[in-house]
């Protein structure tokens, strides 16, 4: 079998098994789990096969025309080169684990079939994105994904939560794809086709005639998509779809999408150094704000996603200094530790026997109770704090390098500027990834809040999923010295200068929040909320009615004393109310848009309803009183018509005897 059949069979798998699932999950849902993940798997496997065989060699290119679409055409067209090869493979793992952690996670839902089926399409639409040659059938699954993103956020659809989130998913996204879809008609329109290789062809000869208007087009969707500032607020909403979903969007699908996007069409950007700028800056306000809201945020699921937002910064940096090699490097590490992450905070959630969110200042001490979660998340977050010789070191590394690189001028990809920008925020980033990394272990694994009931211990394949993602989160990043033949031959070897800066920057957030923690942990003991929080075994009435009194979350089958030993309140000080509420950017968007858009439709129905409307009623009114005038006229008695006529003929002469009197 041909390269090119395999690459077109790995996104068309699971589309079958999602078309399959879906057409079978209500009559036969027996065959749910089986349509969810063989095709999944399977794709992976091809893709490790495509992989394997584009070796990082020259992109393989094909294409077909189904049908003349005018003077640009849109073809189907692959074109892999070694990003795609190895995007591919992220993907089909992530999906694969995600789809067999759920059917532990979710094995009692009444709605598996269906979430099966489009956790499967989401599959397919990202690998259709990853492998599409043509910017128009890429656009489909990048469409694709948003509504999956919308079915699946809103999976639990009785809750207002979930609802809310969906539809701010789904519009959020959506003010970012309108522009990106003008961003892609100006680019056909300068270069003459939508064809990948020909665009890039056109860019490399001058061929683009407005590069800065069509690159900021082009950002404003993958801002949408990638959870970039200022459109990354609905990330942190999406929590509260199942967290397996959460796996797949933070690791593989959806905000990967953005950044993969900017990094197949990097020249395009490139074209523009105002542009250049301009992601630098997102890229940066982006790392700084997240990493500072992850540290106030007390649901484990919000600080991951805030920290997601922050490691894709990161990517979005180094594609600001025009470095592609480094920004798919932590894409791949990232996607790994990334996805274990999400699913171990789901084992403790699935835990306490609630798929609601988790508090962590209401977690006690976990470890014995969840110990394949403990040992992977602990890998998972010092690949995140980037402590070597874990992976998330190695890839965030090569991208400081990078930003080192072009701020000292050693390179004319990016403009000076956009290296600094970067690199200072990227270093500040590194403390606080240090900091919010060991403030949640320290509050899931060795916080002081009252126990939730134990609910025995979780599935095999959850914690089987787990461990096979640790490896990658462990050793991936040694991997280093082999990827440079696949991303364009540039070096990912870690520099001595902000490899020594951003360890130590990380390690001083590590340890100022364990001091602070300790500290905070002595002052709670002597408190009667610290008392509470040491003797769980107090009386769960008082506590779960204080909760409920305090509008406090509740955690499990019973509300439970928070923890009094939160190092981030100490950390953040007055910042931390601001940070917890995302720096209040819905409220100023609600200031901004929403109100006005309010009072807009308020306005219009008014004019609907007592100008529109009463005109209308009036048109109708007038014939209407008329005919009812007629018809009071119309008795049918003779008589009457007669007296009429000699009335009339009374009031005739008089008139014209007056007239001829007068003249």
């Amino acid at each position: 079998m041909t390269t090119t059949t395999l690459a077109v069979l790995v996104p068309v798998l699971p589309f079958l098994g999602a078309l399959a699932g879906l057409l079978l999950g209500r009559t036969a849902p027996g065959f749910a789990r089986p349509l969810a993940v063989l095709p999944t798997f399977a794709a992976f496997v091809l893709a490790v096969l495509v992989a394997a065989r584009q070796g990082g060699d020259g992109a393989l290119d094909a294409a077909t025309e189904l049908t003349p679409t005018g003077s640009v055409p849109i073809e189907l067209a692959l074109h892999i080169d070694g990003f795609a090869a190895l995007v591919a493979v992220l993907v089909g793992t992530v999906a694969t684990c995600v789809q067999l952690y759920s059917t532990g996670y979710l094995r009692h839902d009444p709605r598996y079939p269906s979430y099966a089926a489009l956790v499967s399409l989401f599959t397919s639409a990202m690998l259709l994105v990853v492998y599409s040659g043509d910017l128009m059938v890429l656009l489909v699954g990048w469409e694709i994904m948003g509504i999956c993103s919308y079915f699946l956020v809103g999976h639990y659809w009785e809750t207002p939560e979930a609802r809310a989130a969906s539809i701010k998913a789904f519009l959020v996204t959506k003010l970012g794809d309108v522009p990106f879809l003008i961003g892609l008609l100006a680019l056909a329109h300068d270069t003459g086709s939508f064809r990948l290789t020909r665009i890039l062809g056109a860019v490399a000869h001058g061929g683009l005639d407005h590069p800065t208007v069509i690159a900021l087009l082009l950002l404003a969707g993958v801002a949408g998509k990638s959870a970039q500032f200022p459109l990354h607020t609905w990330l942190p909403d999406a929590m509260a779809g199942p967290t397996p979903v959460s796996a797949l969007i933070h690791a593989a699908t959806m905000v990967a999408a953005g950044i993969y996007f900017v990094a197949r069409l990097l020249p395009v950007f490139e074209a523009s150094r105002a542009a250049m700028v301009v992601l630098a800056v997102m890229a940066a306000v982006t790392m700084a704000g997240s990493a500072l809201a992850a540290l106030a945020q007390d649901d484990i699921k919000r600080v991951l996603a805030y920290s997601t937002i922050g490691q894709l910064g990161y990517l979005s940096g180094a594609l600001a200094v025009g470095d592609r090699g480094a920004a798919v490097f932590h894409l791949l590490a990232h996607g790994a530790f990334k996805a274990l992450l999400f699913l171990a905070a789901g084992v403790i959630i699935h835990a306490a026997g609630t798929n609601s969110l988790a508090a962590m200042s209401r977690m006690g001490d976990l470890r014995a109770r969840v110990p394949d979660a403990f040992w992977t998340m602990t890998v998972a977050l010092l690949a995140l704090a980037a402590i070597p010789p874990f992976s998330g070191f190695f890839s965030k590394e090569a991208v400081l390098g990078a930003a080192e690189h072009v701020a000292t001028g050693h390179t004319e990809h990016a403009p000076g500027a956009a290296g600094w920008i970067v690199l200072v925020a990227g270093l500040l980033t590194a403390l606080l990834t240090g900091a919010y990394a060991a403030r949640l272990w320290l509050l899931a694994f060795r916080g002081r809040g009252a126990e939730a009931p134990d609910h025995g211990r979780q599935p095999v394949v959850m914690n089987a999923v787990l461990w096979v993602l640790a490896v990658p989160s462990l050793a991936f990043g040694l991997a280093y010295g082999a990827l440079p033949d696949w991303f364009d031959g540039r070096d990912l070897a870690p520099t001595l200068q902000t490899a020594v800066l951003g360890t130590g920057l990380a390690l001083v957030g590590v340890l100022v929040t364990y001091g602070t923690w300790r500290h905070t942990t002595a002052l709670a003991a002597g408190t009667p909320l610290g008392a509470v929080a040491a003797h769980p075994g107090g009386d769960a009435g008082e506590v779960e009615a204080e909760a409920i009194a305090s509008h406090t979350p509740v955690y499990g089958d019973v509300a439970s004393a928070p923890d009094p030993a939160d190092p981030g309140r100490l950390l953040l000080g007055p910042l931390h109310r601001h940070a917890a509420a995302g720096f209040h950017l819905d409220a100023v968007y609600t200031v901004l848009f929403v109100r006005p858009v309010q009072a807009g439709a308020r306005l219009v129905r008014f004019l609907d309803r007592a100008v529109v409307e009463t005109y209308v009623q009036a048109v109708g009114a007038a014939p209407r009183l008329l005919g009812g005038a007629v018809r009071r006229a119309q008795t049918g008695n003779v008589q009457t018509y007669v007296s009429a006529l000699l009335a009339g003929t009374v009031v005739l002469t008089v008139a014209a005897v007056l007239v001829a009197t007068g003249a």
